[in-house]
């Protein structure tokens, strides 16, 4: 499990800096109005982050690879898509990022694959539990990239980063966020039909309801910033509530 662990925190922190270097490289960043990047503020060299960004997907590959020497070979072809899905993003001749298609990557490999396939090299099974889960867990990373990408709208449109937010508008984009706050809440539902303690998770709810609140106003630009944030708190309290819902025995009180 620790090497499961160090395997997703190095993917996370590789595709960031490899964000930020391939946008910083790009000149998507020159007018930026979310959180300090290092290459489009200047404050790292490109060649520096870009070089991070490569430390840190090796050793995601180093972890894997031992991963799947101690469960199963079939994982080594999952960690080469993961990496070249985490390169991808913003980087490259067509990156998939800057067309639309991020929420979708999101979706597939920060849920399904790190929830299933924590899953597998933890228990090597898998079951329609971790799916649910992973869908859940998936589409709560899909809001932050939305919410992310609300606030970029302007910017992004001017740079030719054809986001899913820049095709949705506004509004679409808007109702796109709730919607993945339902469907994180509805897999709970699912899931606690075989494990009742699944539903602790649903107080998660607290923690959306301010940054909903937030979008539905129709903030903008450097007032969503706490919307990412939040949403990101959210995500974390919902993960740990859903573990310990699934690894609790039996049904609670009220099931």
């Amino acid at each position: 499990m620790a090497l499961a662990l160090l395997v997703s925190l190095a993917l996370q922190v590789g595709v960031n800096y490899a964000n930020d270097y391939s946008d910083g490289v790009r000149g998507t960043d020159d007018d930026r109005v979310g959180p300090l990047r290092l290459v489009g503020s200047g404050a790292a060299s490109a060649q520096a982050v870009r070089n991070a960004a490569f430390a840190a997907l090796a050793i995601a590959a180093v972890a894997g690879a031992a991963l799947a020497l101690a469960t199963s070979l079939w994982l080594i072809a999952v960690g080469v898509l993961a990496i070249a899905a985490a390169w991808g993003y913003t980087g490259g001749p067509r990156p998939y990022g800057y067309s639309g298609l991020g929420e979708v990557f999101v979706f597939v490999f920060f849920g399904l694959v790190a929830t299933v396939g924590t899953t597998y090299v933890a228990v090597e099974s898998v079951d329609f539990r971790s799916v649910i889960a992973g869908c859940g867990v998936g589409a709560l990373a899909c809001a932050l990239l939305v919410v992310n990408n609300l606030r970029d709208i302007p910017t992004d449109t001017v740079a030719g980063k054809n986001t899913l937010a820049v095709r949705l508008g506004d509004a679409g984009t808007r109702r796109l966020y709730e919607a993945l706050i339902a469907m994180a809440l509805v897999a709970v539902v699912l899931v606690a039909r075989d494990r009742p303690w699944a539903l602790i998770a649903l107080v998660s709810l607290l923690a959306v309801v301010s940054p909903l609140r937030t979008v539905r106003g129709g903030a903008t630009g450097s007032a969503l910033i706490s919307v990412l944030g939040n949403t990101g708190r959210a995500q974390a309290i919902y993960g740990a509530l859903l573990t310990v819902g699934l690894v609790l025995p039996g049904k609670p009180r009220w099931g």
